[in-house]
């Protein structure tokens, strides 16, 4: 089992409740593709470095997980059709 992390860059537009249900989501495609979620860390809202449809803040969240080397690219093309994620970037931590 390898360590990942995934970011999420929620849009700030919608409510609480719709972005908890996001990040609920993305936890559940994690669990679905047999990854286990160890943290997710939320960083709220923050300014973007550039406009991303005509938004200038977002909510950061970040997910650490342990899974297969498989289940990043199953996780990222579930998550790369939610509405109300911006961008998101799965990245392997490493070992230290």
């Amino acid at each position: 089992m390898n360590k990942y992390e995934l970011a999420l860059v929620v849009s700030a537009k919608i409510e609480d409740d719709a972005r908890t249900a996001t990040v609920e989501k993305a936890k559940e495609y994690i669990t679905r593709a047999g990854g286990t979620v160890t943290e997710v860390e939320e960083t709220g809202k923050k300014r973007l470095a550039y406009e991303i449809q005509k938004m200038t803040e977002a909510y950061y969240y970040f997910i650490q997980f342990d899974a297969a080397s498989n289940v990043p690219a199953e996780v990222e093309r579930d998550v790369r059709i939610m509405d109300n994620v911006l961008r998101f970037l799965c990245v392997r931590k490493d070992e230290k």
